[in-house]
């Protein structure tokens, strides 16, 4: 008789993401539709509450199943705002956001966290553009990526066309925005007004790192 073979030997790795805004989601949902030959599950999550103690808490539950990856997908610009609006003597987002980045990436080594400055549109961007201008809001990097995604709305429906989705209008210059997004570096926390978009990180990831390196 044959010996069964472990279920956990032969199961797709499950990347699981946790996230603050519907656009990422979106955006995740996208890939995987398109990219139907990868073996890879893609779980996107949404802390019930958007704090950065909140979507904290819920990375750190999420490691200790049994995901392959964890990703974290941070947007600077939501964490600078909320930090120049915190009280004196207070800890700021920001602050906040360094230490729990610092305490994951020593822990658990299952997880990854992708910081943007200022958001996914940046990322969106690089697939045009290789700047390194800093955008202090989201709406000023939407500005720059209407010069080439014209009809550029955040919305279900714009994300999620069918035939004509974000990822398929996108994707042909995927490489190029990971090239792009490489050469700007990885976050460093002296230096928070520096343009960041560390999603190629995801990109060179496991089964994503074999399938688009093909």
């Amino acid at each position: 008789m044959r010996p069964s073979r472990n279920k956990r030997s032969i199961q797709d790795p499950t990347f699981v993401f946790v996230v603050d805004g519907e656009t990422e989601i979106w955006y995740l949902q996208m890939l995987k539709r398109n990219e139907r030959q990868l073996r890879l599950n893609i779980k996107p999550e949404i802390p019930n509450k958007k704090s950065i103690e909140d979507q904290f808490k819920l990375v750190v539950d999420l490691a200790r199943r049994e995901y392959s990856k964890v990703f974290w997908l941070v947007d600077l610009d939501t964490i600078i705002k909320e930090s120049r609006d915190t009280s004196k003597g207070k800890k700021t987002a920001l602050q906040i956001f360094i230490e729990f980045r610092k305490t994951l990436l020593k822990k658990y080594k299952n997880v990854i966290v992708i910081v943007n400055n200022p958001c996914l549109e940046f990322w969106f961007l690089m697939h045009y553009e290789k700047t390194s201008k800093h955008f202090d809001t989201c709406a000023k990097a939407e500005t720059e990526l209407k010069k080439y995604l014209f009809d550029y709305e955040k919305t279900q429906k714009y994300f999620t066309k069918q035939d004509n989705d974000i990822y398929i209008k996108l994707k042909p210059l995927l490489k190029t925005a990971i090239a792009n997004s490489q050469t700007l570096g990885q976050f460093d926390v002296d230096e928070q007004t520096k343009a960041i978009c560390e999603m190629f990180l995801l990109f060179k990831t496991g089964e994503l790192k074999n399938h688009y390196s093909e």
